[in-house]
């Protein structure tokens, strides 16, 4: 039973890791705000931002929120509505 498990588990994993990503931001690129933009108004709100990339559409924030909590946050890019994270 385990030797199936753990190559069922992998598979329905890997398999919708894709579609939840394309689903996130899908906004073209000519609509997005700056990066800069996303870093001040999260710095506003508290947050220490060690680096902003690009991932699937998204803003993905890796810092520290108002709490000080560690974060790895997605963010739409044209909204900077938060989307998911990694964590």
């Amino acid at each position: 039973m385990r030797v199936f498990l753990i190559p069922a588990l992998i598979v329905a994993t890997t398999a919708a890791v894709p579609v939840f990503a394309s689903e996130r931001c899908d906004a073209p690129q000519s609509e997005w705000r700056t990066v800069d933009e996303l870093k001040t108004e999260l710095t506003a709100k508290g947050w220490t931002i060690n680096n902003v990339k690009t991932e699937d559409g998204c803003y993905e924030v890796y810092g520290h929120d108002e709490a000080g909590k560690r974060v790895e946050i997605f963010f739409d890019p044209v909204t900077f509505e938060a989307v998911g994270s990694d964590d």
